[in-house]
């Protein structure tokens, strides 16, 4: 299987480990995987702004991209879920059809088909997991408390083959961050204490890193730690796979 590596505009700005992390992942998995450097943004920041009618332009330059990949995946539960459901308000062509079904987040594609081919890895800490909002209740990778549904984490089954690893229990494991992109800037004071609480939450338990698949969300949060002057790590999980 071939594989189309999208790198979101955050992680590629910020956290470009997470993006070396996934894409040396991928490789070792077996799979070819192509990344191009073409590519720049999913278009959701703008649309959650209200621009959409803008944001029109960096979704046919996604599709440019990444619409004839047999399978497209990025280490972003957020932009996975806008590509797959938010691309619709354009012209539904066989290129934008193919991106929306064959668009995956990394934990979600590891989930279903890299499972039984994960690298040994040993990593002696233990964590919280984060699943954010658009992976746990746009993507089905978890159960959110309000919602019947699996139980299961997909961050918590794969991170389970990992040796020395030791799992925390958080008392909210689905509460928001209160990132939510631009909700972060319009409801700041509101963003913060929510992810006060979160932390609150991760640092009673006792975590030495807080693990997600969203660096958007580990953003977030790791501006409060510092603010806090806690030194606890946050880490995406392609890191702790690659490592």
């Amino acid at each position: 299987m071939k594989i189309s590596l999208f790198i979101p505009c955050y992680i590629d700005q910020f956290y470009p480990q997470v993006g070396i992390a996934t894409y040396e992942l991928l490789t070792k998995l077996g799979y070819e995987v192509i990344a191009p450097l073409s590519a720049t943004c999913c278009g959701q920041p703008m649309a959650n702004s209200g621009f959409e009618q803008e944001a029109k332009k960096v979704y046919h330059h996604f599709v440019d991209d990444f619409g004839q990949a047999d399978v497209v995946v990025m280490p972003s539960g957020s932009c996975t879920m806008h590509v797959r459901e938010h691309y619709d308000v354009i012209e539904q062509t066989k290129a934008v059809k193919n991106v929306r079904k064959n668009t995956f987040d990394l934990v979600e594609f590891l989930f279903q088909h890299g499972l039984k081919k994960l690298p040994k890895v040993r990593f002696n800490a233990k964590v919280a997991l984060h699943t954010g909002c658009h992976s746990l209740r746009g993507l089905g990778e978890g159960k959110a408390s309000e919602l019947y549904g699996p139980p299961e984490s997909a961050l918590r089954k794969i991170l389970q083959g990992v040796k020395g690893l030791e799992f925390v229990e958080l008392d909210r494991p689905d509460e928001c961050c209160g990132f939510g992109g631009t909700f972060s800037v319009t409801e700041e004071a509101v963003s913060v204490k929510m992810g006060q609480d979160k932390l609150a939450d991760v640092q009673r338990a006792g975590a030495d890193i807080l693990v997600s698949n969203d660096m958007s969300c580990l953003m977030h949060l790791e501006g409060i730690l510092r603010k806090q002057g806690d030194k606890m790590k946050v880490m995406h999980i392609a890191e702790i796979l690659n490592s």
